[in-house]
């Protein structure tokens, strides 16, 4: 055989077991702007940008209110049509919100007539798998429910719990259906500290057993730098990347570690610094 007459020469490198592996393209934006009409003037809210995200990263949008990082996360959710511009999915273009994108909202918009699982169950009744079987349904919902540490309380309405749990069942709720890729739009302004470092938690615990794609929103510096594989500072509006920075740090991360602070002030100075004031 081959393999037994192999030479030294012909042997296999070692494995570089800090390498990555190659990804692939999921999302790709060109020329992508947004201008908001009223009646009395128009509103350039986003500068034509252009963006590609890679299958399994965690991107955070990072910036001042109004700068147009939550506008941007519409378009990519099909929420908004951009002015100019194309966003491309899997090398589609986005015309219309789908299941392979779903939104974490500011609000944690449950149900309040439903309990804990139905809510997240809820997801599911319109995918074709899961379409009339309650009990699949409720055996998926339930696996969310006990990855963010919840499950016993699946039978609680949604008045019986804290700010954070509410956000927890929502984060478990847009999962459910198993899209490709998460969008977060600020949900964690509202809540405690502590409440907020569960969360970072459980957000980096699910990108690495569950290699989702996550784009998140926010204007706090640590939660950019405890989350983020890449984050994308924009200028005030009409936003556009003014700079991108990589987190090169290991997971799971702690919002009060020194290193995420010194990330956070890296990424505060770009924003407090842009190109053309240097």
């Amino acid at each position: 055989m081959e393999f037994g007459n192999r030479t030294k020469t012909q042997a296999p490198p070692p494995q570089n077991v800090s390498a990555k592996p190659l990804r692939a393209k999921l999302l790709q934006l060109t020329n992508v702007s947004k201008t908001f009409q009223s009646v009395t003037q128009a509103v350039e809210a986003l500068a034509p940008s252009n963006l590609e995200i890679e299958e399994g990263e965690f991107v955070v949008f990072f910036g001042p209110s109004g700068c147009g990082k939550s506008t941007l996360l519409d378009i990519i959710a099909g929420f908004e049509t951009p002015t100019t511009g194309e966003v491309l999915f899997e090398g589609s273009p986005v015309t219309m919100p789908g299941s392979d994108r779903l939104m974490m909202f500011q609000e944690h918009t449950l149900f309040p007539w439903l309990n804990v699982v139905r809510n997240v169950m809820y997801g599911l009744k319109h995918k074709r798998e899961f379409r009339f079987r309650l009990r699949k349904q409720r055996e998926t919902a339930r696996s969310w429910l006990k990855m963010i540490g919840l499950e016993e309380f699946e039978t609680s309405l949604v008045h019986e719990l804290s700010g954070g749990m509410k956000q927890r069942v929502a984060l478990a709720r847009a999962l459910a259906p198993d899209p490709k890729v998460l969008l977060v739009d600020e949900p964690f302004p509202a809540l405690d500290a502590l409440v907020r470092t569960k969360l970072y938690a459980d957000l980096q615990d699910i990108l690495v057993r569950t290699g989702k794609t996550i784009i998140s929103v926010t204007h706090d510096p640590r939660e950019a730098a405890c989350l983020a594989d890449r984050v994308l500072v924009f200028t005030p509006r009409p936003g556009r990347v003014q700079k991108e920075i990589r987190v090169n740090l290991p997971r799971p991360r702690d919002i009060n570690d020194q290193e995420v602070g010194e990330y956070a002030s890296r990424i505060m100075e770009e924003l407090e610094n842009p190109p053309d004031e240097k």
